[in-house]
């Protein structure tokens, strides 16, 4: 591969319009502005985006290589890529590469607490990419393996100083993982029946696939309302979820998306998320 070519191909793979979660739940303790003066901040920043979405995501696409090459929506920087097996094969040695300067940096800083934190996002991606038996295959524990990203939480705030959010915050936000991942598995149900992979969105099917996407929405809101007492997310929220009933029920019901439209949704996900940020900033919604 050429130096562009490979670039590409590695920002590809940690899917630059997926990153909007990690970085999200990794601003979300934070309460200062002034943090961003710091080294530490920084560097948490830089890991959370290509780093460690490269480290996740380029994992399953290696395990998820027959099934990734039945499926439309991929090879793209929204949704990841689709890549050779001869590219995927040094894919590994990216990952650790890119792997080995933050976390010599984060175990300088603390090395007891960034060791639990590692160790703990080797292990659910290990349960979720096992060749055989990993999660992603064995509904509906692949859903809870989403509970992983809650690690970024205590990664941030002991990264740099401060509290640890309230369970609320955590119940919420494993909700806003399940969410994101659970809208991935629907809209990719046809390429992976195709490829024999079971997923819960597989087993359920479209429409109640979507029932159960816009209960996990009708959640979140209902949290955000009356629990954070953000009305504005929380009404937000409430209206995705009456267009995923609007969705189920009347317009597309048992039909797949077009690649088209999942970009267009991609894209708003992405606006709506990144717009999210600086409102619960400004808001304090989850102090």
């Amino acid at each position: 591969m050429n130096l562009v070519r490979s670039v590409n191909n590695i920002l590809m793979v940690s899917r630059p319009g997926l990153w909007f979660p990690t970085v999200w739940l990794y601003l979300l303790p934070i309460t200062d502005i002034f943090v961003i003066n710091s080294t530490e901040f920084w560097m948490g920043l830089i890991y959370v985006t290509l780093p460690l979405n490269l480290f996740i995501y380029g994992w399953n696409d290696i395990v998820d290589y027959d099934i990734d090459q039945l499926n439309p929506r991929k090879g793209n920087y929204l949704f990841g890529s689709k890549l050779s097996k001869k590219d995927l094969s040094i894919l590994p040695v990216i990952i650790i590469i890119t792997q080995i300067p933050f976390l010599a940096y984060f175990l300088y800083t603390d090395s007891s607490k960034m060791l639990l934190i590692f160790a703990g996002l080797f292990l659910v991606n290990l349960l979720y990419n096992l060749p055989e038996k990993g999660l992603r295959g064995r509904p509906p524990y692949e859903l809870f393996n989403q509970a992983g990203f809650l690690l970024i939480f205590p990664f941030s705030s002991w990264l740099n100083g401060f509290d640890v959010l309230s369970p609320a915050t955590f119940i919420y936000t494993f909700l806003f993982a399940l969410q994101g991942h659970f809208a991935g598995e629907i809209m990719d149900i046809v390429p992976d029946k195709k490829g024999g992979r079971k997923t819960t969105a597989v087993l359920l099917g479209f429409q109640k696939s979507k029932f159960l996407l816009a209960a996990i929405t009708l959640i979140e809101s209902l949290l955000l309302v009356f629990i954070f007492e953000d009305i504005i997310l929380g009404a937000a929220l409430a209206l995705f979820t009456a267009w995923i009933l609007l969705d189920a029920l009347i317009i597309f019901k048992h039909a797949p998306y077009s690649v088209t439209q999942m970009k267009y949704f991609g894209v708003l996900v992405n606006v709506f998320a990144y717009a999210s940020m600086v409102w619960v900033y400004i808001n304090g919604s989850f102090i």
